[in-house]
């Protein structure tokens, strides 16, 4: 019986983590239309980090974000209240997801802008939700949403500057 609870627990985590990162993965690929070519030609800003970079961290935040999903959705919590919490996490991750495609693939810096910022709330928001079922799962996110506030500011240099 603790045999098939840990699997079942085990289960879920590699789930959550697997549903982030395609996420990740899918939004990258289907923004990745020659973007290199329109990213180096665009004004930016000289703090703008390195491409290189972008891939490892995104990795790692797809990584905590399915921790903490798996925190979520493994408490014995008001099924109600987890429902609600699970669902703003996937609202924010919608919106994560359209951001890159919104910037790289079809180069709409102003309307990456806007959907950066309602992701930037929606983070916060399930962030909340989160802090209400466990603080390890806020915890997991605070990296997340440092890296995009960091990518707003970003973005709205970026166009400001084009």
């Amino acid at each position: 019986m603790v045999a098939t609870y840990k699997l079942h627990t085990y289960w879920k985590l590699f789930i959550s983590i697997f549903i982030c990162e395609v996420i990740g993965i899918s939004s990258a690929i289907i923004s990745n239309t020659n973007n290199s070519i329109w990213f180096d030609t665009i004004k930016k800003p000289t703090w703008n980090p390195p491409a290189y970079l972008f891939g490892p961290v995104w990795t790692i935040l797809y990584l905590l974000m399915g921790i903490a999903l798996w925190i979520v959705w493994e408490a014995e919590i008001n099924y109600a209240k987890k429902i609600n919490a699970i669902s703003l996490f996937f609202l924010q991750l919608f919106f994560n997801f359209c951001w890159s495609i919104l910037f790289f693939k079809y180069h709409f810096i102003g309307l990456a802008l806007l959907d950066i910022l309602i992701l930037l709330t929606s983070i916060a928001t399930t962030m909340f939700a989160f802090a209400t079922i466990d603080k390890k799962a806020i915890l997991l996110l605070i990296p997340y949403i440092a890296w995009v506030s960091f990518a707003t500011i970003l973005n709205f240099t970026i166009w400001i500057m084009n």
